[in-house]
């Protein structure tokens, strides 16, 4: 038998990301990932469920934006 668990909704984190700093000014490559975690404006906040995907991105910009874990 295959032990492991599926991870359902209830199981994965999600994450409220806001962009607290203006993106000018900053390299590109941050610019375009905070565009891609879908934060367009300054005080904008996004949430996102917590992948290693969207932590690493996160990680790359922790300068730029504040990050609360839901639920």
């Amino acid at each position: 038998m295959n032990a492991k668990k599926k991870a359902t909704q209830a199981d994965v984190k999600r994450l409220k990301i806001t962009l607290k700093r203006s993106l000018l000014g900053w390299p590109g490559v941050q610019k375009r990932t905070a565009l891609a975690l879908g934060l367009r404006k300054m005080h904008a906040s996004v949430e996102h469920m917590a992948s290693p995907t969207i932590l690493g991105m996160v990680n790359a910009i922790t300068h730029l934006v504040t990050v609360e874990e839901l639920n």
